[in-house]
């Protein structure tokens, strides 16, 4: 996946929240709750209407500016993040794009509908904030963020821990070279041509006392 397919991805998550919140307030608004794909009897999740001008659980009510800039400065983040970590860690794009989806569907409510956001689903299991399909997006985007994290990411060699890492010298070179001829084996080699035999040394000349010249004849 690369930077123009996650935004693309971003983008088509975000027109389906807009239009599931556009369906909302078209046949949501001003109605009761109803029962939303139940199992059987087991009444799980309900569709009622709610416009959350603040963030989760509706913390930070009324403060739309702040609301405004941190999904802005999150998104950014995001892609930034996807393009700087994305060629190394797969998980990046899929994490990232979910959370950047989301951050951009809830975005454009507090931009354009006065600075709340429409909510929709409720779930009956415990009790829950209303919630919508963007802050579905968020959450599968930082559960899978949590996954690669802690189990996909592995241990990378020093080597290539180091951004500009030494290369050998001359090992593309080397690697170019032809393969030396084989040896022959040791039966193989011709025989070498036998040396004549060295002929007898001349007698060398008498040494010591017996090549002393004879002397002279003395007296009487």
């Amino acid at each position: 996946m690369s930077l123009l397919i996650a935004a693309a991805a971003a983008a088509v998550l975000t027109v389906a929240d807009q239009l599931i919140k556009l369906w909302a307030i078209a046949n949501l608004k001003g109605q009761a709750a109803r029962p939303f794909l139940p199992i059987g009897s087991f009444d799980w999740m309900h569709l009622r209407y709610l416009e959350n001008d603040g963030a989760a659980f509706s913390m930070l009510s009324g403060s739309r500016l702040f609301l405004i800039v941190f999904p802005i400065v999150m998104i950014t983040g995001c892609f930034y993040a996807m393009r700087r970590l994305g060629r190394e860690h797969k998980w990046v794009y899929p994490a990232l794009t979910l959370i950047a989806a989301g951050g951009m569907g809830n975005l454009i409510d507090r931009i354009f509908r006065g600075g709340a956001v429409v909510d929709y689903l409720d779930l009956q299991l415990f009790r829950f904030a209303v919630f919508n399909f963007a802050d579905c997006c968020v959450t599968v985007g930082v559960v899978l963020m949590c996954i690669g994290i802690i189990f996909l990411e592995k241990e990378v060699p020093e080597a290539k821990k180091l951004k500009d890492a030494p290369r050998v010298p001359y090992a593309r070179h080397a690697a170019e070279l032809p393969e030396a001829e084989e040896l022959p084996e040791a039966g193989e080699l011709p025989l070498a041509e036998e040396l004549p035999a060295a002929e007898p040394a001349a007698d060398a000349a008498p040494t010591g006392s017996a090549a002393q010249l004879p002397a002279e004849n003395g007296n009487g």
